[in-house]
């Protein structure tokens, strides 16, 4: 019974991001670990783990609350679906 926990800033992932890493994390377990057994996927615990920003550090660079709400408001601009539509 495979057992993984992701470790995240707060505000990074909304919603339907948790249920999309989920989701797929899932699905790599069954195909590697569980030999493609659907069945295996029942087995499969997956735990997000959020903690304010102020609480991580790469490289000496300590993040705030503002500075990810920021990152995350580019983010989603620019992986949001652009209008493609085409002029008469």
């Amino acid at each position: 019974m495979p057992y993984v926990q992701i470790n995240t800033i707060k505000g990074m992932l909304n919603t339907d991001q948790k249920q999309r890493l989920l989701e797929k994390i899932a699905d790599v377990l069954v195909e590697i670990e569980g030999g493609g057994n659907p069945e295996f996927k029942k087995s499969v615990w997956i735990n997000i783990q959020e903690s304010e920003a102020e609480g991580w550090s790469m490289s000496g660079l300590r993040p705030s609350t503002q500075q990810i709400a920021q990152f995350v408001a580019v983010r989603d601009t620019r992986s949001s679906p652009q209008n493609t539509e085409v002029a008469p």
